[in-house]
């Protein structure tokens, strides 16, 4: 039998987003219920050591179909995860961890790194991202995100 379903906001298939952490305003998601882990367009990346600890670089490009503009962001690499994509593609990608805001929430999530440049969203949003807090209606868009315009990157 079905759980219940209390007060959980009503997000649609495709959505904008924040990444406040790696300075992003707004990134158009796909919400893909079909998907496990979250997916972030991003190109150029390293990993580096500082100390103890491990980070990737990357180049971090939120306009569809546009490499520009671009911003190079650092983050702590929890892991690197093999991923097998919606071609059965299997690849090794780098995780991060960080926060995101749709709407007026903002909670953690797990993100692994790959070049989406020939896929139609730079990032997909996760089944396990979304599990305890929203639900998806599959017919509507930008429910609760909404464009700033051109303005891509925070100060």
């Amino acid at each position: 039998m079905a759980r219940p379903v209390k007060n959980r906001p009503i997000i649609g298939w495709r959505e904008w987003l924040e990444l406040p952490e790696l300075g992003v305003r707004q990134i158009k998601v796909k919400v893909d219920t079909g998907a496990r882990t979250s997916a972030l367009h991003v190109t150029d990346i390293k990993k580096i050591r500082v100390g103890r600890q491990e980070y990737v670089e990357f180049n971090i490009h939120p306009k569809q179909h546009s490499s520009k503009p671009v911003r190079r962001c650092r983050a702590h690499l929890i892991e690197e995860r093999r991923v097998t994509s919606s071609t059965g593609t299997s690849s090794v990608r780098p995780v991060i961890e960080t926060p995101i805001r749709l709407g007026d929430v903002e909670w953690m999530i797990e993100i692994t790194l790959v070049n989406r440049d020939i896929m139609g969203f730079r990032m997909l949003l996760g089944r396990q991202a979304i599990r305890k807090g929203f639900l998806v209606h599959p017919g509507k868009s930008y429910l609760l995100g909404h464009s700033t315009g051109n303005k891509y990157f925070g100060a």
